[in-house]
């Protein structure tokens, strides 16, 4: 029988008595050199385990001279540990496991946070590609084991570059368990700019989202006129990728042709985050942002007051219906139609101000079948705008670029010409 024992950083003192009677009966003892330490005057026969390869060769070359074999590794064996590549190279039955506390257990319960609904992903000797989609869809808890490529400060870059519109909080853990164990907290842009030397070797990173807080922490003169970054706004917390991106609002912006003191329709305005920039660009232009569900009213409300868009009038409703008592507008996006964009459209034809634009954006072909065919069957002129943009993002050291989803937008004038759409610029 092969013993396979966790330990952590507190070494012996750690293990409780039965697997410490166990690792003193070892005959054959066999671990890193960090793990060997712990038991400098052991009478076994040590391997060191500097190469797995070479060690599992080794054992397999005592075993039949040994009664007891140990294997010590660190924490749980199974938890991204040697467990499950002992048991490609040796029988099940041959192999009895004793797990020690893992790194993440202890990290958690340091900082006294539940971790039950915690994704974990480890960066240690492979790529971190699988923290970019649990970044974007704003996984509340997140813990990763690092290593020297993997560490601290490119994991907080990783983040920062994606722009995402929520915020974390870092905690970088090191040695945890062990005589220098040390829990710092940074911000993500603090976490970015330190040397990863200054943290142990032995370190995890916990990050757990943040709310935004309120107005008075931004800084309303570094603002650009129109582009905000997506992470000023609140978002849905089911749905926190539910934003028109930063990219395809500038976009938006350009198409709509905005002028001042104008009325604006945003129909399905989600976290209102085009009828801010519109109402930014044009303070004395009157926004009414509609929005079906009562969350995105509240997080509409919200932005404004963050983002000091006191001329967006939130409107709680499901168009085609709520638009019939609103004022003529010169202008009107559609961002979402709840599956009723033919209604939507034949209200907005009718309302929409002489020299009015229209803009639509629109996430699948389908939609944009239903759109198309309607525009033509209106002999409403149109054109469309194909948006395939991507964001550079931090791989290690390195930089590439990772792709939001495409985006379609189709425009069109209030003025109606006997020619159907021009399918391009």
């Amino acid at each position: 029988m092969i013993k396979v024992i966790g330990i952590g950083l507190d070494g012996a003192m750690g293990l409780t008595n039965l697997v410490q009677e166990i690792v003193n009966k070892a005959t054959l003892l066999v671990g890193s050199k960090r793990h060997l330490s712990y038991f400098p005057n052991h009478p076994a026969k040590i391997i060191v385990m500097s190469d797995l390869l070479e060690a599992i060769e080794k054992i397999n070359q005592e075993k039949d001279n040994h009664n007891c074999i140990v294997i010590l590794v660190s924490g749980d064996p199974f938890f991204f540990g040697l467990g499950r590549l002992l048991i490609e190279y040796f029988s099940v039955k041959d192999l009895f496991f004793y797990p020690h506390i893992n790194s993440i257990q202890l990290a958690f319960n340091r900082l006294k946070i539940p971790w039950q609904d915690t994704e974990i992903v480890s960066g240690h000797g492979r790529e971190i590609d699988n923290l970019i989609p649990l970044f974007r869809q704003g996984v509340n808890k997140i813990a990763i084991l690092t290593d020297h490529n993997n560490n601290p400060s490119v994991i907080a870059r990783l983040y920062l570059s994606l722009n995402l519109p929520y915020h974390y909080e870092f905690w970088v853990c090191e040695n945890l368990g062990g005589h220098t164990e040390k829990i710092q907290s940074f911000s993500a842009k603090e976490l970015s700019e330190k040397n990863p030397d200054v943290f142990a070797s032995l370190n995890i990173v916990v990050v757990s989202q943040k709310p935004l807080n309120n107005s008075l922490d931004i800084d309303f003169n570094e603002l650009p006129l129109f582009g905000l970054p997506d992470h000023l706004f609140s978002t849905f917390k089911d749905r926190p990728g539910l934003i028109t991106k930063r990219e395809i609002r500038i976009s938006i912006l350009g198409e709509l042709s905005l002028q001042n003191k104008q009325v604006v329709w945003d129909i399905g305005a989600g976290t209102g985050s085009v009828s801010i920039e519109i109402a930014r660009l044009c303070p004395n232009s009157k926004i009414y942002a509609l929005e079906k569900t009562a969350v995105g009213i509240a997080l509409i409300q919200k932005n404004c007051q963050r983002l000091q868009a006191f001329n967006v009038v939130p409107i709680h409703g499901k168009a085609p219906n709520i638009l019939a008592n609103l004022p003529q507008p010169h202008r009107i996006f559609m961002g979402g139609s709840g599956g009723n964009i033919i209604p939507i459209l034949e209200v907005c034809k009718d309302k929409l101000a002489e020299d009015g634009i229209l803009v639509i954006a629109l996430a699948t072909l389908e939609n944009l079948a239903i759109a198309i065919d309607w525009f033509k069957r209106s002999s409403w002129d149109y054109q469309l705008l194909n948006l395939q943009v991507s964001r550079s993002a931090s791989a290690g050291n390195f930089t590439r670029f990772s792709p939001l989803n495409p985006i379609m937008l189709l425009r069109a004038d209030s003025i109606k010409l006997d020619r159907v759409g021009n399918l391009g610029y």
